[in-house]
């Protein structure tokens, strides 16, 4: 469609002389667009720190714990309590071979580390080794634990973001510093910022202080006690298929009713990331309906105002008519008039939003960090443009039909 330059002469006239109409017609359409651009951006923003608090941990992993039964079994009434030990570790890797690590946990609440004059509320954690392949740390500083802390039993720690900013808030590393939590001195042989975030079963977060199982079971009188086992399949093996043999195994060596999934809980992180997954395609559904449904409200106001617009200059057009406009000229003014003021109120209203994102993004950072990006794609971008412009198309047809069916005899007349 080929646009002379008197044709944008007489569009920006038109705009010019229905300033007020103009502006609350463009209004529709920068808001939906903004809408559509700034509920993408958040969305984006939201599910990425939303997947970062779950960074490094294994998809097809499965928590296992105790808790009182439901179920009357074998002469034990419902609501009986009972605790893992370690031997359910073992039975574990032999019975249900598709399994790959098998990692058990002891864990104390409301514990106290100090160094020097700074203290920090703690939770410890025993574990083995093992674990790091389940829920993979991000080391700041050191090393995690390792085969011969275990064999050993050294008094050796790994020491979350939160306990060491507590502790240590000059910064530098604490590699080889000794911290003493409930009366006992260990050695921190790292630092791990993944503690502030990913699962968290009952600690706060950052606040974990991993030492060795085999240390934790002295230090806290826990003898073969284990509270908790983290599981991991092998490749290839979905974990939804293995949690019945896993609460099988378990619930019959403590006389517990192999189908009370409540007694024996087993806590399935593939079902986790997999409600995370279909909970933001809803939520991107409902962001496009929310912002087109914006936006086609907004381009039924051009449309609107354009029929008021033809509707009032119908002896112009018919005076154009008689000395020699054609029909195409005719439509392809209103037409680029609707474009443009779709267009102009559409870029304004996803630059606006941009800006919006920007300084939300740059609100969202960590120790110099960025935490999530809050922002839409450069094609994405473009895609919104596209959509305006087919919407301002699509606005400008009916005005258009309109002006091209005014003939100069009835325009004259209308005079």
């Amino acid at each position: 469609m080929r646009i002379d330059l008197d044709t944008y002469r007489e569009i920006l006239d038109t705009l010019t002389r229905n300033k007020s109409r103009s502006f609350l017609t463009g209004f529709g359409v920068f808001w939906g667009v903004f809408m559509l651009v700034a509920l993408m951006g958040g969305g984006q923003g939201v599910k990425e720190l939303l997947n970062k608090n779950f960074e490094g941990f294994a998809t097809n992993s499965a928590m296992v714990w105790a808790q009182p039964t439901t179920k009357a079994y074998k002469g034990f009434a419902k609501g009986r309590y009972w605790r893992m030990d370690y031997n359910d570790v073992e039975r574990l890797k032999q019975q249900v071979p598709e399994l790959d690590v098998v990692a058990p946990m002891l864990q104390s609440f409301n514990g106290t580390a100090v160094y020097g004059d700074h203290k920090s509320s703690v939770s410890p954690q025993g574990t083995t080794p093992d674990y790091q392949r389940i829920n993979e740390p991000k080391m700041f500083y050191g090393r995690y634990l390792d085969q011969m802390d275990m064999v050993q039993r050294r008094k050796v720690c790994v020491i979350g973001k939160k306990v060491y900013k507590e502790l240590f808030p000059g910064g530098g590393d604490p590699c080889g510093k000794s911290i003493r939590i409930d009366g006992i001195y260990y050695r921190v042989v790292g630092v791990d910022y993944n503690m502030s975030g990913g699962m968290s079963f009952g600690a706060e977060e950052g606040t974990a202080v991993v030492i060795p199982i085999t240390l934790m079971q002295q230090a806290y009188s826990r003898g073969n006690a284990v509270d908790m086992i983290a599981v991991t399949g092998r490749t290839g093996v979905v974990m939804s298929t293995l949690a019945p043999r896993i609460r099988e195994t378990v619930a019959r060596a403590h006389t517990v009713d192999p189908a009370d999934e409540q007694g024996v809980m087993v806590f399935n992180t593939e079902v986790l990331f997999q409600l995370l997954d279909n909970m933001f395609r809803g939520v991107n559904f409902l962001i496009w309906l929310v912002g087109l449904g914006t936006l086609l409200a907004g381009a039924i106001g051009v449309s609107n105002i354009m029929m008021v617009t033809v509707r009032e200059r119908t002896t112009e057009i018919g005076i154009r008519r008689a000395i020699g406009a054609t029909p195409r000229m005719i439509l392809s003014q209103i037409i680029s008039e609707s474009i443009v003021l779709t267009l102009v109120a559409g870029m304004s209203g996803i630059l606006f939003a941009v800006v919006i994102l920007q300084m939300l993004e740059l609100s969202q950072t960590e120790d110099g960090i960025l935490l999530a990006h809050f922002q839409v794609g450069f094609w994405t971008a473009i895609f919104c443009a596209a959509i305006i412009a087919a919407m301002g198309v699509l606005a400008g047809l009916a005005p258009a039909a309109r002006a091209m069916s005014i003939k100069p005899v009835d325009a004259m007349r209308d005079e």
